[in-house]
């Protein structure tokens, strides 16, 4: 079975879709499909359709969804007829009821929420070992299984909006990194397009804002990097009363500082940033001009 959740929800078995059209079900699908190989509890699955309101048929009407769910699966279990003498699957074993619950099983197929993580991880530790070469590779495989929003043409309760959340900051720590990595590597004219497009889109996200100044400043443009500063500053306080963080004050006095006719390639400059930390963490320093 191959999952892909990051994005619009697609779930196949033996290559044929098991996705089905009807809201709920599909709801249900998708929060099986992102636990795969796992029991998801009925109390969960129920929490998911109806909240805090289920009615007092919901048990019965869940057993109904995962019925139609099954249905889809012996469609896609009899395209691929087992060897004479091997068992027959039934759609029993690969949406299994289980004491308590129900697991979708994947039966050694993909899924992109599994790549993501696994080749994200696989970037950031490139990233501690200062292979950025390799680093950024690996990010920008992992970012490239992104579709568009996680369950972006699901119907979803208050689960599958948590996930969505949790998956999105996942995506977003990887893009930031991807982004340092390359900063590493001197791509800095090459990260402006994408740097203006994701702070018009993230305007209080302060090391997108510290990246974007970097990138502007190492490509000869001082007085545009400053400008973000002003207008993050002026967001920053506006919408929710803060000033911009110590760490970037120090990245503007930097700017401020350095004089206008230093070189600002490569061959001139410190190593690109001090990694700068994804968003709440804490890592890291402000970096270097």
């Amino acid at each position: 079975m191959d999952i892909d959740v990051l994005g619009a929800l697609d779930v196949r078995e033996n290559g044929v879709s098991i996705a089905p059209t009807a809201p709920k079900p599909r709801q249900v699908l998708a929060l099986l499909a992102l636990h795969a190989d796992q029991v998801v509890p009925v109390a969960g699955l129920i929490e998911e359709l109806w909240a805090a309101k289920p009615p007092r048929s919901a048990r019965t009407t869940l057993q109904t969804y995962v019925l139609q769910l099954r249905e889809l699966i012996t469609v896609a279990l009899e395209k691929d007829a087992p060897d004479e003498g091997e068992p027959a699957r039934s759609a029993k074993d690969v949406l299994v009821t289980s004491p308590g619950g129900y697991l979708l099983v994947t039966g050694g197929g993909t899924s992109d929420v599994r790549e993501f993580e696994r080749l994200a991880g696989t970037g950031y530790r490139a990233m501690d070992a200062g292979d950025f070469p390799g680093a950024a590779r690996k990010l920008r495989e992992a970012l490239s299984l992104w579709t568009g929003a996680a369950f972006a043409d699901v119907q979803t309760g208050n689960q599958l909006q948590m996930e969505a959340k949790r998956l999105d900051e996942s995506r977003l720590c990887a893009l930031d990194q991807r982004i340092e990595a390359d900063l590493r590597l001197g791509r800095h004219r090459e990260l402006l397009a994408e740097l203006t497009v994701l702070t018009s889109r993230y305007r209080t996200h302060e090391n997108l804002h510290a990246q974007f100044m970097l990138a502007l400043h190492r490509s000869g443009r001082r007085g545009e990097a400053l400008d973000v500063y002003h207008r993050l500053r002026g967001t920053l306080v506006r919408d929710l009363g803060l000033e911009p963080s110590a760490r970037l004050r120090r990245l503007q006095q930097s700017i401020l500082m350095a004089a206008s006719e230093t070189p600002l390639s490569m061959d001139h400059q410190t190593p690109a940033t001090s990694q700068l930390p994804p968003a709440g963490t804490g890592r890291g320093r402000v970096a270097q001009v």
